[in-house]
Parts: structure tokens; sequence; C-alpha cells
């Protein structure tokens, strides 16, 4: 089974990658399925419809969640166009924060999805990319506080597949990687409530095309991970360009063997189904 379980189009605010595009790249990759997880961030974009109020001017500083509608719209005629050819799966990648949990359930009763990913991309409405988020702070001090979001999330919502990319921070600290020892307590917390709770984490190939010296997350996490006994596992390309679909995913299941993962998997209405690999 070879499944990109990551994937943004234009329906992100980051991507201008055609939705049929991507179904197209992933069958010439030979890839067996794929699931769109276009972002939603609650608490630093406005709903589709409310950003479609604003003028011209209004809109240059600000950013749309997807456009709901049209995106399950598009995702079914797809599923129906290549049926034959890939399987189509729904999702979204929820960028949850502590105060925005109320408005993500909202979103999850509304809609039927095959999939969730749960990411932290903001901390109190301070994105990592901007370093927003780690101004003012200290290495140290921005790394718990990351950490510490993610568990006061997962503590209280229950409504997803896995933890995308889990140590992300490292993609934006200009100081550094943080050292995984500092931290080891709290992302052991962390995995025994996802583990607890019946879910998994992902393995986002992402690492390569940024240029960073480890796995997403580290092949630490994902060693304890699987020494806690965990094993709902993902890998998602986090493509938003053509040249990004189902990149590494092949090389990331010979490293998962490596550590003794024997699964990795896929979902289906929110139930995770079982592949060797």
């Amino acid at each position: 089974m070879i499944a990109d379980y990551h994937m943004h189009t234009y329906y992100s605010d980051d991507s201008q990658y055609e939705m049929e595009a991507a179904v197209k790249k992933a069958i010439d990759l030979g890839l067996n399925e794929i699931c769109f997880t276009d972002h939603v961030d609650y608490g630093i974009k406005l709903e589709h419809e409310d950003y479609m109020r604003l003028n011209e001017e209004e809109r240059k500083n600000r950013v749309a969640n997807v456009d709901y509608a049209r995106y399950f719209e598009e995702i079914r005629q797809l599923q129906v166009k290549y049926k034959d050819r890939i399987t189509i799966k729904q999702g979204m990648e929820f960028g949850i924060q502590t105060h925005t949990i109320p408005a993500f359930q909202t979103l999850f009763d509304r809609y039927d999805f095959d999939f969730i990913i749960l990411s932290c991309h903001q901390v109190e409405d301070k994105e990592f990319w901007t370093q927003d988020f780690q101004k003012g702070r200290s290495q140290q001090v921005y790394n718990e506080r990351y950490y510490e979001e993610i568990l006061n999330v997962i503590k209280v919502y229950k409504d997803y597949s896995v933890l995308g990319h889990l140590d992300l921070l490292k993609r934006y600290d200009l100081v550094g990687e943080y050292p995984f020892e500092k931290t080891k307590d709290i992302i052991t917390e962390i995995l025994k409530i996802v583990i607890a709770d019946k879910k998994g984490i992902e393995i986002n190939t992402s690492s390569f095309y940024y240029g960073l010296k480890d796995l997403m997350p580290s092949k630490n996490i994902l060693k304890l991970y699987h020494e806690l006994g965990g094993t709902i596992l993902t890998i998602g390309s986090d493509s938003h360009k053509e040249d990004q679909v189902g990149a590494h995913i092949e090389e990331i299941q010979e490293e998962l063997k490596k550590i003794g993962f024997k699964h990795i998997c896929t979902f289906d209405k929110m139930k995770p189904i079982f592949h060797d690999l």
C-alpha cells in the first residue's frame, strides 16, 4: 500500500495546486490511495463566506479557511471520475488551539470525514513561520509552550485520526533543533494519551524538502511511540505542489521497518485500516 495522507490544494490558503492535477499526479506515480487534507485554522483565518464579504482592500491582510461546500463536492466528483484508478478519501488538517476547540467540534459534527489530522500551527493566535510565536521567548520557553498546547488540546478534543508533524516547531526554529531529551517527558505524556484514545501519529515527509536533519517527527519520537505500544501510523507528503506529491513515502516505509513497526494505516470513516509494511 502506497498512500499519501497529507495533501493540500487550492482550497488551502498556501497552495494553488488544482485538486484534479493532484489526483492525476498520484495516479502517474502509482499511488494506491490519497487523502485530501486542506487547512482549517480557526483563530487566525476567516470562514470563506465572511472573507468573501470583504472588499478587495480588506482582503489584503486576511486569509480564508476552506470553502467547505465546493471542497466536498469536488472530492465527490473526483471519487466518481477516478474510482477505477485510485482511492480518494476526504479529510482535513485541523490547526487546533485550545480556544478554538468548540469551532472545530462544530465543523467536525457538520460533515462526514474519513480522516482528520490534528496539527498545531499557531499558539495564542501567533504563527510559527512568521516567528511571531517565538519572538521574545527563549528556545526552551517556546518549545515547552508548543508541546503544552498540543497536550492541552488532546486532553479535550478527541475527533481526530492522527497528530500531524508532531515536532513541527523545529521547521521554524532559527536557533536550531531543541534537544529531544528536554521535551521527552511531555512528548511521552502526549503519546500515552494518543495511544489510550486509539489515535495515531503521522510521518510527514516535508522534512526532506525543508532540509531538516531528521525525520518529522524525529526518529527518537518514532522509537518512543513504538516502545509505548503505538501502532497507528500514516505517511503524508504535506504536498502543496506537483513535485511534492507522494514524495519519499516508500523511503519512510523502510525507516519504519527498521524501528520495528509492522503496519501503516489508511482510514475510512475515521476508522484505521492496517496494511503490512
